[in-house]
């Protein structure tokens, strides 16, 4: 067993690894335009998830997918050599779906900007149907009130205070 900070960095360090070896050793055409986003590890150092998104297709996903699992030794290999650990950890290889949700997000911010726009622009130069405020206020209230001659305002409308 390790605290969380050195198995922490030790995560880092293995995302740091494989991040290097697709980037400059693995020359699997297979293998699309990935990244890296996240390495977590056990508390036992006995596996680590790797998580990473690809850019493109559902197919370069797959394909990509398929790169990683068949470079997964030669990946370990490295992160147990780059690393120290007397018992390398075994890789897990997960497709993170944040940054997809992520954009989605924004396409829907953006549409939601869109519709404000599309709004505002409607309203320009429209004028209220009834008083541009409808609401009463206590001085309104007070005004009327002396105006039709009552002592004190209940504020409510058509009611005398007793």
């Amino acid at each position: 067993m390790m605290d969380a900070a050195r198995a922490r960095k030790l995560a880092d360090r293995i995302q740091q690894v494989v991040a290097e070896m697709l980037e400059r050793r693995i020359k699997d055409p297979r293998l699309g335009f990935v990244t890296v986003t996240d390495a977590r590890i056990t508390a036992d150092l006995g596996d680590a998830t790797v998580y990473y998104t690809v850019f493109g297709s559902e197919a370069e996903r797959a394909d990509t997918a398929a790169a990683l699992e068949s470079a997964k030794g030669i990946i370990r290999s490295e992160v147990g050599r780059q690393t120290g650990l007397r018992h390398t950890p075994t890789l897990t290889f997960v497709h993170d779906p944040l940054p997809d949700s992520a954009r989605h997000m924004d396409d829907l911010f953006a549409l939601a900007r869109a519709k404000d726009e599309e709004v505002a622009k409607k309203a320009e130069g429209a004028e209220f149907a009834g008083d541009a405020d409808p609401y009463r206020f206590d001085e309104d209230i007070e005004d009327e009130a002396a105006e039709a001659g009552e002592e004190e305002p209940t504020g409510r409308a058509g009611h005398r205070a007793l």
